[in-house]
């Protein structure tokens, strides 16, 4: 991960517009108008945005955050390099995927899905949703070298007070690699509970400072199922716990203010990265020494 930290440092400090492999995507269902923010005050727009909530994508994976009481991340898996949120959004037809064009294989549900953040009650020892909120916003913005996407949600019941959270996703031209960051905007630090979802057909690898998955996820939009990897990188020190739940793994971070974490994903249609071993060993390069 070290390793990540400095090059991402080195190409955003020399990185511009035209060498950017990001991009960015937030807009009212069924217009063309681009917006850089959007907000609700019941906190729920899912049935009402393009990509049910903002969208970045990079050359290998597009992520979105869903505006609703899940502010889970979803991923959309790529086959080739390039980027495809413009042209073919998040549900490419049957002929554009026969072409090469990626689909939406993640499978989220009630989940956290791959990276998202929530939460955490250490009374009860219960997972918290960001909600219910007095006004919940997204925003999303591309620069030079990088393009992210974040959700505040605002005024959510936590431990006798209400708080505010951030949540921002970052993607960096040239990595595959994600950022992930939350933000308690609270008089006292919370507990974050985040994570990576599994199913039925999914393989999994856990070690002290990251978790892989590897199969297929139950989803019903795209042309043909494929194996699709994920992986949550992460610093150990940061967590009071790491359980393998029933569909989700749960990491619950030490009391804070501030937490991040790394997201990435695979495809088996990829060239390289395209099986469990080869996945585990790319995440396993990356990750904190």
């Amino acid at each position: 991960m070290k390793t990540i930290l400095i090059a991402l440092l080195i190409f955003v400090t020399i990185g511009s517009y035209s060498q950017n492999k990001t991009d960015i995507s937030l807009k009212w269902k069924d217009t063309d108008e681009q917006k850089t923010e959007i907000s609700s005050e019941t906190g729920d727009l899912y049935k009402k945005l393009e990509h049910h909530g903002p969208a970045i994508e990079n050359e290998w994976m597009g992520l979105r955050l869903y505006f609703d009481h899940k502010v889970a991340i979803d991923v959309y898996n790529k086959t080739r390099p390039g980027l495809e949120l413009a042209e073919a959004g998040w549900y490419p037809t049957e002929e554009q995927q026969n072409e090469g064009w990626g689909a939406d294989q993640y499978k989220v549900g009630s989940t956290v899905g791959m990276g998202g953040v929530r939460l955490w009650n250490p009374e009860t020892k219960e997972e918290m949703f960001l909600d219910p909120v007095t006004q919940r916003t997204a925003r999303v913005k591309k620069e030079a070298g990088i393009s992210y996407m974040e959700m505040l949600s605002e005024d959510i019941p936590y431990m006798g007070d209400t708080i505010d959270v951030l949540v921002r996703v970052t993607v960096f031209s040239g990595y595959r690699e994600a950022k992930v960051e939350a933000f308690a905007f609270s008089c006292k630090p919370v507990h974050f509970l985040t994570g990576i979802n599994y199913h039925e057909k999914t393989e999994t690898r856990q070690a002290d400072n990251y978790i892989c998955t590897w199969g297929i996820h139950p989803e019903d939009v795209a042309a043909v199922q494929l194996n699709i990897g994920g992986a949550i990188l992460f610093n150990p020190d940061d967590f009071e716990s790491i359980t393998k739940a029933g569909k989700q793994f749960e990491l619950i971070s030490k009391p804070t203010k501030y937490l991040s974490t790394w997201i990435t994903s695979a495809c088996e249609k990829e060239s390289e990265l395209n099986s469990m071993n080869a996945f585990v060993e790319y995440v396993n390069d990356l990750s904190f020494k």
